[in-house]
């Protein structure tokens, strides 16, 4: 294999633990980083992000963040598309009505109505701390301060997420991506922006490559189409079966450095 940049996923795929890459990981990056650009494609907000490329030494690349709706390099935005402001609205109505507890996020920004111990899970993982207050509140600033969302993620349990993912479907499933992160969790994002056309915005600002150039890593739903379309397209152990259906090769779980241990070999 002869690939000229890679692309990874951060949760599940590049971190050995919740918040944290491994010092192999770390080790391995820095040894190829010089001549294979390394860059990190997440649903995470930008601060989230920076504290791994400082931990890797790769600052100076660019971030695609919250599933390509946020393309940033040196905090400096490339590309941003947020969720209509009309369909956050309806997303808001649709989850009060089926007991679904929203988190909305715009840059460096996420609010939520209460803490949670699927918050506090978030906190520690990401390492950033949220507004809390209630969603209308947020909703009615944001509509004087024109904002909207480049991410709104559903909290719930297995049953209510279950309900209203297919409510989400039928509603507003051909506006929005709607992402099923596990059994409690959606993340939606625009229709418009995706893993692979934040990497794609990469390329048209930065580098002359194409996609068979390049070597991606994933674990779930949202790395889907860029596993698939990728020159090579690698699955983590631990990812979904559908991932690795379509992917080129399988890696050792994320907890085993499975992406430093592909990269290595």
């Amino acid at each position: 294999m002869n690939y000229k940049i890679i692309f990874t996923d951060i949760d599940g795929t590049l971190l050995s633990t919740k918040n944290d890459v491994s010092e192999f990981t770390i080790t391995t990056v820095k040894k190829i980083k010089d001549r294979i650009p390394f860059i990190l494609v997440s649903a995470r907000m930008p601060k989230s992000m920076t504290y791994l490329q400082d931990r890797l030494d790769i600052r100076n690349e660019p971030i695609i963040c919250y599933n390509g709706a946020l393309v940033i390099k040196n905090d400096q935005v490339i590309t941003s598309t947020t969720i209509p402001f009309h369909l956050i609205e309806k997303l808001e109505a649709i989850s009060s009505k089926n007991n679904v507890r929203l988190g909305l996020y715009y840059m460096d920004e996420w609010y939520v109505e209460t803490t949670s111990e699927r918050i506090e899970k978030e906190i520690f993982n990401t390492k950033a701390q949220p507004v809390i207050q209630p969603i209308k509140t947020t909703l009615k600033k944001w509509k004087e301060e024109k904002k909207a969302a480049h991410k709104v993620m559903c909290m719930g349990t297995k049953e209510t997420i279950d309900t209203v993912f297919e409510v989400l479907i039928k509603e507003v499933g051909h506006k929005l991506h709607i992402y099923r992160s596990n059994d409690t969790l959606i993340e939606i994002a625009d229709k418009k922006v995706s893993k692979l056309s934040g990497i794609q915005t990469v390329f048209d600002n930065f580098y002359s490559f194409t996609l068979e150039d390049t070597l991606t890593f994933g674990d779930n739903y949202n790395d889907i189409d860029m596993i698939k379309h990728a020159g090579h397209g690698v699955a983590m152990g631990n990812a979904r079966a559908e991932l690795k259906d379509i992917a080129d090769a399988v890696t050792v779980h994320h907890r085993e450095d499975g992406v430093a241990k592909y990269i290595d070999e």
